[in-house]
């Protein structure tokens, strides 16, 4: 009897050591399962998406700590790797390119700035515009300098101190053209500077150089692996030494189409989107001269994905040629208070590779300056469909081409 008790106490005692391994074993199951099963409820969804920086990232001005935008991005797939997944990949967005008219920092910006920084010229919501494009692009119509002497003869001359390059890094301009009849107000020693100031600042500079091969030289910017090109000339100077030359400092010409015809011809490959900016037509005169209708579709023909003009200080109409746009003049953009409107003009990079533009109208006779909306928005939309050529734009400003 004795030895039948000790033989079921040994038997009690396996079965409890039994059910314990039974239990550990089903335990660590249990949290390897739901240790993964977490794994995969910390992956994003499309309702949680995945986190992605801006690709107008910021950089450090390399002479005053400033900020300025480049091209940046970063990966977003968990640290986790899971084989039964494939890995993840950001989907590709479209890229807005947005460009303005005439801009000359006179006085009357300065003073606002210098009051109430870049709020006191742009309401945020325009600035945001700009900062958030993936290019913004601007005519600057005056030399970064404190040298040189104002040209003789000559009604206005600008220029503005190098140190206010300031309010274009804010104001998120990439690339500026160079090409127009105010670059060389102070002669060759402020356009000069006016490289270096732009080169220092981190922004592209386009349609002038120390040399014609520099003037022509077409600048490139590349987002998301599709690189955009772009190229200036100017068809408006006040004497043929303003022309740059294979050993002198000048801008680019298109007096004659040829040249700048044979500079996108020899760029046209080395981009997936080219855009020429010119400088041309008559001021104050809201209808394109026939040599701008003619020599918009040559660029076209020759290349060019669209052709935006400035110079008359006012709008001039859109035409599409070839399915692609002109936009003749921007007019002012930040230039005077005289005007009572003008428009940011956007084309947007579909994933497909469709391209579509889209105007942005903004208010310009009191300051800040800030976006047109109600009826004053669509009254604008309807002036610039009456000016332009059998184009259509909705509330939105999207344009399309009526075939």
């Amino acid at each position: 009897m004795k030895n039948f008790w000790i033989a079921a106490c040994i038997g009690s005692i396996g079965v409890l050591i039994g059910v314990i391994i039974f239990a550990g074993s089903s335990y660590i199951r249990y949290t390897e399962e739901n240790h993964v099963a977490d794994a995969f409820l910390q992956l994003p969804s499309e309702s949680d998406p995945m986190p992605q920086t801006t690709r107008k990232e910021l950089r450090i001005d390399q002479a005053q700590n400033s900020a300025e935008g480049i091209e940046g991005e970063t990966t977003a797939v968990p640290s986790l790797v899971i084989s039964s997944i494939q890995e993840l990949e950001p989907a590709k967005q479209e890229i807005r390119l947005l460009f303005g008219g005439d801009i000359y920092l006179s006085d009357t910006f300065l003073e606002a700035y210098d009051t109430a920084g870049i709020y006191g010229i742009l309401e945020e919501e325009v600035v945001t515009l700009m900062t958030d494009a993936d290019i913004t692009m601007a005519n600057q119509e005056f030399a970064f300098s404190d040298r040189g002497t104002p040209m003789e003869e000559k009604q206005y001359t600008f220029r503005i101190s190098p140190s206010r390059v300031k309010l274009f890094q804010e104001m998120g301009i990439d690339i500026v053209s160079l090409a127009n009849n105010h670059a060389l107000d102070f002669g060759t020693a402020a356009l000069e500077d006016s490289f270096e100031t732009l080169d220092q600042a981190g922004i592209l500079y386009a349609g002038a150089g120390k040399n014609l091969s520099r003037a022509k030289e077409m600048q490139t910017i590349t987002i998301e692996e599709t690189v955009i090109g772009f190229l200036a000339a100017s068809r408006v100077i006040p004497v043929a030494d303003w022309n740059a030359g294979s050993a002198s400092t000048g801008m680019l010409t298109t007096y004659s189409p040829e040249l700048l015809c044979r500079a996108i011809q020899e760029n046209r490959e080395k981009c997936d989107y080219l855009i020429v900016f010119v400088h041309w037509g008559v001021e104050r005169n809201s209808e394109p001269e026939d040599y701008q209708f003619r020599m918009g579709k040559q660029y076209i023909d020759a290349g060019a994905d669209a052709v935006i003009g400035c110079h008359p200080h006012v709008m001039q109409g859109i035409e599409y040629y070839q399915g692609k746009p002109i936009a003749y003049s921007l007019g002012n953009y930040i230039f005077n208070l005289r005007g009572e409107s003008t428009a940011l003009f956007q084309l947007i990079i579909q994933e497909d590779g469709e391209v579509t533009a889209q105007l942005i109208p903004v208010q310009t006779n009191v300051l800040p300056f800030r976006l047109l909306t109600g009826e004053k928005k669509k009254e604008f939309f309807r002036y610039i469909e009456s000016i332009s050529f059998q184009i259509g734009i909705d509330e939105d400003g999207k344009i399309r081409y009526n075939k």
